[in-house]
This record gives structure tokens, C-alpha cells and sequence, in this order.
């Protein structure tokens, strides 16, 4: 057994495919014996952009548009071989950014 504590973060725009990458990565550990906590949810990351409409004229007439980006952590604390290579190679959905930290 390896105990080192494995921490994969998860980022996406998109807060249901986020939770079904969770749960999918849950299943693989599970599977393999690794004892698992999470999916914690992290602070959501909220950026706000304004734009003008008009370019010359009218400058109180704005839009604004908001980007969030969900993340959650999932920590793996005893850990396999055979764990880290299924999670290397584990197919998730496009949109959802995976970072495995030893």
C-alpha cells in the first residue's frame, strides 16, 4: 500500500458535468480499494465582464456577462499503483479539467 495522500481538483463552467466527473472518478477508486473522501465543492470562481453596447454614444447603455467556475476536490489517502493508472486513465467528459497531485 502507498500512503501518500493523492488530491485531484476538478474545475468546469458547467456544475451537473462536474458532478457526474466526480462521481465517475469515485467509482474508479472505489473499485480498486483506495479509501476516498469528497467530492468537496470549492468556492466557485464568479468573474463579471461589462461591455458597452453602443460604441460612440449612449455610454450608460451596458451589458454584463458572468463566467463561474465550479471546482471540487476528491482526495484519495490509501492508495494503489494500479489506482494511479486508472485514473490516468479515466475519460471525462470535454469541458471538465482534471489536476492529479501526488
Amino acid at each position: 500500500m502507498n500512503n501518500k495522500a493523492i488530491k485531484i481538483n476538478l474545475k468546469s463552467y458547467d456544475p451537473k458535468l462536474i458532478d457526474k466527473s466526480a462521481l465517475k472518478i469515485l467509482e474508479v477508486a472505489k473499485s480498486t480499494g483506495a479509501e476516498v473522501y469528497g467530492p468537496v465543492p470549492l468556492p466557485t470562481k464568479r468573474e463579471v465582464f461589462t461591455v458597452l453596447r453602443a460604441t460612440h454614444i449612449n455610454k450608460t447603455s451596458r451589458e454584463q456577462f458572468e463566467l463561474r467556475t465550479h471546482k471540487r476536490l476528491i482526495g484519495l489517502v490509501k492508495s494503489t499503483p494500479e489506482t494511479i493508472d486508472k485514473l490516468k486513465r479515466v475519460q471525462l467528459p470535454t469541458g471538465v479539467s482534471i489536476d492529479i497531485k501526488l
